[in-house]
């Protein structure tokens, strides 16, 4: 059950039980508390369902290795965790799935994590599926980072915070959300989601270029557009083209595929691309 602090309810399985409530796992001196080394990666159950739970489960020992952390269990393996843990909870329950790793110990160097030291856990919590009302955007004045920057091919915690500066203004200015570009100035993403447009009846999207993670669900949004017939082309986007769009929306695992209702100070409605990309994707997820 929700514990004090009321968070919802979480069962986590780590060191080879299953804990309930929010578990505390880090001391004083765990090396992902105080030098970042940690990653996690994020699916969904809903509606009896965990679409491309075998992809999140490959990333997470992904973005492991990235971070030089030693991926000690198999995506099968997490698998079977995930589908032992959803039987916690009432049947359909909508749940984030959170596998994660970190270092214990810092390397003889000091900086740099011991490999050796990871360790790992599952967590499975109660997180309602957001209806598709639909958000508002601005263009944020915060940037992805480059490659050269930050572990941006990882997702690892230490990459949320820029994130969440940039969701924090665009809230301070009364926006939902903010397309955030990189350093260039084309358009990356969103704070916490991929971005696509339609004009004219095409599907635009930023094209991957080491600024921002290629979600999971982003790409399983374009398969299914264009095994429907539907043109999506990955380019340059400026914001500019995004303000001229006649559509936006969004895909992620928070929520997978969401409509943006306004845009600056122009409102949009839920078009007809937008509610293709959401039906095609609630009939992949329940395939």
């Amino acid at each position: 059950m929700a514990n004090a602090q009321n968070w919802s309810t979480t069962w986590t399985f780590y060191d080879g039980d299953w804990h309930e409530g929010n578990l505390p796992l880090w001391g004083v001196r765990t090396h992902a508390i105080w030098l970042g080394s940690s990653v996690f990666d994020g699916a969904r159950a809903f509606e009896g369902v965990t679409p491309d739970l075998d992809l999140h489960c490959a990333r997470v020992n992904a973005s492991a290795k990235t971070m030089f952390l030693k991926p000690v269990v198999a995506p099968e393996e997490w698998i079977g965790l995930v589908r032992d843990g959803i039987k916690r909870f009432p049947k359909d329950t909508p749940l984030y799935i959170r596998p994660m790793y970190w270092a214990e110990r810092a390397s003889p160097m000091s900086l740099p994590p011991d490999a050796e030291s990871t360790r790992w856990c599952l967590s499975l919590y109660e997180v309602p599926m957001k209806k598709p009302e639909g958000f508002s955007l601005t263009l944020s004045p915060f940037k992805r980072p480059l490659p050269e920057t930050a572990p941006v091919d990882a997702k690892a915690g230490c990459l949320y915070p820029n994130n969440a500066r940039a969701m924090m203004e665009a809230r301070s200015r009364g926006f939902d959300n903010c397309i955030v570009c990189d350093a260039v100035g084309n358009v990356a993403e969103l704070a916490n989601s991929n971005v696509f447009m339609a004009k004219d009846g095409v599907v635009f999207t930023p094209i991957p270029n080491g600024t921002f993670l290629n979600g999971i669900t982003r790409q399983r949004t374009i398969k299914l557009m264009r095994s429907a017939g539907i043109e999506v082309v990955e380019t340059v986007l400026k914001y500019k083209d995004f303000e001229e769009a006649d559509e936006i929306f969004a895909s992620g695992n928070a929520s997978k595929v969401v409509t943006v209702n306004r845009i600056g100070e122009r409102s949009l409605q839920p078009g007809p691309l937008f509610r293709k990309a959401r039906e095609l994707y609630w009939d992949f997820a329940h395939s």
